[in-house]
């Protein structure tokens, strides 16, 4: 039977779902329906038809037919890859209604949905609740629960990981190298170098041998705080242990090159890579291409660009954007310009792309080319604009002393695509009113973007200081001063 689903769900069919539980319903066997409808769900989950597999099993309750974990474990795991969060949480409810045994696979799939949505508290009860139906929390179990401390963001995640840590242990549970891995990446997304080093020297107390995956987050995380020097050595420690490096270590050590000002070891490292034969990726060239934009080698980077295609390596629109901001930089729009219509053409400029070309055009004070780009991106390409793209078009009207068309790109931004002022963008129009000496407009501003709860950043007490206070003029903004006053 499970050989003829799987080929009969592979081959696709006409047959709707209801219309198959119809016919199986023609059998009075509930026994051997039900081993049919279990069967059926497993051949829909193990060939990608997530969706009809979860239809089968809402119909399956409704029909009464007795499923197993069988089918239900590959479902919440098909479901889960398409991130379908609530479903899997309604898979696993059902099962426990239904009575269906769950076993310590579908606990820790319930686990990792929880873990991904950020309910960290639930997910802990269902640690417990696996308890009550005799099983323990396992190394994958533990791992997802601390994994997902460190995805979460706040102040003390870290703390709330390592307790997962210890509890994991005094379990009885010892911590693998995943668990490793896991706190190393965390500690250093949570700026905490010490804390990643003193995991990482743990780690090898316990004689557990590291794998490219700590040495690259590691490498990543020097290289993000800016110690490339260090990371140049842990890449030189982990030669020397045998493990051997990967693109993603090359790309790690050529992109803290490249935002350390060190373009020379970022092609020597390029040089390198060549030789020991890995296959380089966009991105590895993309790296070097924007270093070099950005320190006006705009030349070099079109060299690296045509390198790129000899070798078989497209050109993205990552490349394509990096030139257009070293062209728009060094004055020269004109060109930038060429080049986005090539990628126009192409059908490959994204909203960054325009951006770059808008602040190009805003810095040189042609703020109406800017809007009629982004006019025709909206029209033309079905571009769907952000704040920032508004911000943008704003802060050039701004620059040019043009209030009224800023505050008619005010009116487009919130009328036409329903999208409300931020900080940044109370912030542009506080600037424009503030030097045009319209000081009084600039209170208003400020006062209305109080109250509407928008808290005031490092920039809005800057301009608040700068061109208001400095310049003798005192804001009424009565019940917000603490609010703005106490930013540093």
């Amino acid at each position: 039977i499970r050989s003829f689903l799987d080929g009969f769900v592979r081959k696709g069919s006409d047959h709707s779902v209801h219309s198959i539980f119809h016919a199986i319903s023609m059998c009075d066997n509930v026994c051997v329906n039900s081993i049919i409808a279990d069967m059926l769900i497993l051949a829909y989950a193990n060939n990608s038809r997530f969706e009809l597999g979860f239809e089968a099993f809402k119909l399956s309750g409704y029909y009464g037919y007795k499923l197993s974990a069988l089918s239900c474990k590959p479902l919440m795991v098909s479901l889960l890859k398409e991130n379908r969060f609530a479903d899997v949480d309604y898979v696993h409810k059902e099962m426990i209604r239904r009575e269906i045994q769950p076993n310590l696979f579908t606990f820790n799939i319930v686990i990792n949905t929880l873990c991904k949505t950020g309910k960290m508290n639930k997910a802990k009860d269902v640690m417990e609740d696996m308890k009550v139906y005799g099983f323990s929390p396992n190394v994958v179990s533990y791992n997802t629960i601390i994994d997902g401390y460190c995805k979460l963001g706040g102040i003390g995640k870290m703390y709330k990981a390592d307790a997962v840590l210890k509890e994991m242990v005094e379990n009885n549970v010892s911590p693998n190298l995943t668990t490793f891995n896991i706190l190393i990446d965390g500690f250093w997304k949570d700026d905490n170098y010490s804390g990643s080093m003193k995991v990482f020297k743990e780690m090898l107390d316990q004689d557990m041998m590291p794998s490219v995956i700590t040495y690259n987050t590691l490498i990543n995380g020097l290289c993000s705080g800016g110690k490339v020097s260090e990371a140049v050595g842990m890449h030189d420690k982990m030669v020397s242990a045998g493990v051997q490096p990967n693109l993603i270590t090359y790309n790690s050590l050529i992109n803290g090159f490249c935002k350390n000002n060190m373009l020379k070891e970022a092609l020597d490292m390029l040089e390198s890579v060549k030789g020991r034969g890995i296959v380089l990726s966009a991105k590895t060239y993309n790296m070097i291409i924007d270093a070099y934009c950005k320190s006006g080698k705009i030349e070099d980077g079109f060299a690296l660009k045509e390198e790129m295609e000899r070798r078989g390596i497209a050109p993205n629109v990552e490349t394509y954007n990096c030139l257009i901001g070293g062209l728009c930089r060094n004055d020269n729009i004109e060109a930038g310009k060429k080049l986005f219509d090539q990628l126009t053409r192409k059908g490959l400029p994204d909203l960054v792309t325009y951006h770059i070309l808008m602040d190009g055009y805003c810095s040189k004070g042609e703020s109406r080319k800017a809007a009629m780009l982004l006019k025709e991106g909206i029209s033309k390409m079905g571009l769907k604009p952000r704040h920032l793209t508004y911000n943008i078009l704003m802060k050039g009207y701004c620059m040019e002393g043009n209030l009224k068309a800023a505050a008619n790109v005010r009116k487009q931004m919130e009328k036409e695509r329903r999208l409300r002022m931020n900080v940044a963008s109370y912030n542009v129009l506080l600037q424009g009113y503030s030097q045009k000496g319209k000081l009084e407009d600039a209170n208003r501003l400020l006062n209305e973007m109080l109250e509407k709860g928008l808290v005031p950043n490092r920039i809005t007490y800057e301009i608040f200081k700068a061109e208001m206070v400095d310049k003798g003029f005192v804001p009424d903004i009565e019940g917000h001063l603490f609010n703005v006053s106490t930013k540093p």
